[in-house]
């Protein structure tokens, strides 16, 4: 028992960076609280004390925010960060090491009994407000970004985004043609460009920051490769001669920027003068059309 509350506890520290020590996750975690009150709310329905273990459930709901059915099985290392607002139905299953975020909905979408709720296999995580419904399985290390819907079978290691839930595909980079990607060369790349290396972390639920990461490798490669060539036209005396980049400096996009805001009202001014000048194209053009016609009356 104190073993399970042990993993429990170090779960929440390993996976919630505010977490400052034992007392303050043991006192107000909520998602913590719930998970414990689960725990005995599904030995009570085990032991067909079903009336005790859903009253045990209501008041945990009452508590946490977290609804979890008693019937639902609930693996090892179970970690809901927030957690108001999640509700995990009777015949869910979650496996070891699975994060869920407020929000979150396994639901079903059928009224017979039996199997209705999802599965989600080890290390599924589940961002906020997503909601999978139906009897399917979650495969290991899949991702299920924030507000997706999902109700389709999601293989293992894959993510799922949008409404309805749709697979993000990553095709694996050729081993011969990708050079071994060095993490600070990554970081010095990120911090040059302006965004925090935090936001391509390996435990974000969100494809458009591993889509970054992937281009960040891409540069890398691409910087090694041409320095890899720069070198062999040194070895070979080919008249090749270092240079450096221009370098990108903030005055030449603010130039940029206030071109393009001089251009704007220009083309707004000609826009108008274009619309002024209609009108009367149109009164000569009706004034001449008028004149034909008196001429064809009169002959």
């Amino acid at each position: 028992m104190f073993q399970r509350l042990r993993e429990d506890i170090n779960s929440v520290f390993a996976r919630d960076p505010a977490a400052r020590n034992f007392l303050e996750v043991l006192t107000n975690y909520p998602g913590l609280h719930a998970l414990l009150l689960h725990r005995l709310a599904h030995w009570l329905w085990k032991k067909n004390l079903k009336w005790l273990g859903r009253t045990l459930s209501t008041f945990s709901r009452w508590l946490t925010g977290i609804e979890i059915h008693p019937g639902a099985t609930i693996g090892r290392r179970f970690f809901i960060d927030h957690g108001m607002g999640v509700v995990i139905g009777e015949t869910a299953n979650v496996g070891d090491d699975v994060t869920l975020y407020q929000g979150v909905t396994l639901g079903g979408t059928s009224w017979h009994k039996g199997k209705r709720h999802p599965t989600l296999e080890q290390g599924v995580i589940v961002g906020a407000g997503a909601k999978i419904l139906g009897p399917f399985t979650v495969g290991a290390g899949a991702k299920v970004g924030s507000n997706a819907v999902v109700t389709k079978e999601v293989p293992a290691g894959a993510t799922v985004v949008g409404i309805p839930g749709k697979i993000v595909k990553r095709e694996e980079p050729d081993e011969a043609a990708t050079l071994d990607v060095d993490p600070a060369r990554r970081e010095a790349i990120c911090q040059k460009f302006g965004f925090d290396a935090y936001g391509v972390s390996e435990d974000m639920p969100d494809p458009v920051a591993r889509s970054i990461q992937a281009m960040l490798d891409h540069m890398h490669a691409v910087d090694e490769r041409i320095e890899r060539m720069c070198g062999t036209l040194r070895k070979l005396d080919a008249g090749y001669r270092d240079g450096r980049l221009p370098a990108l400096r903030d005055e030449d996009f603010a130039d940029m920027l206030s071109d393009v805001e001089e251009c704007a009202p220009a083309e707004s001014a000609t826009g108008t003068d274009h619309a002024a000048a209609k009108p009367a194209e149109n009164q000569r053009s009706e004034k001449r059309s008028g004149e034909r016609t008196d001429d064809q009356g009169n002959g």
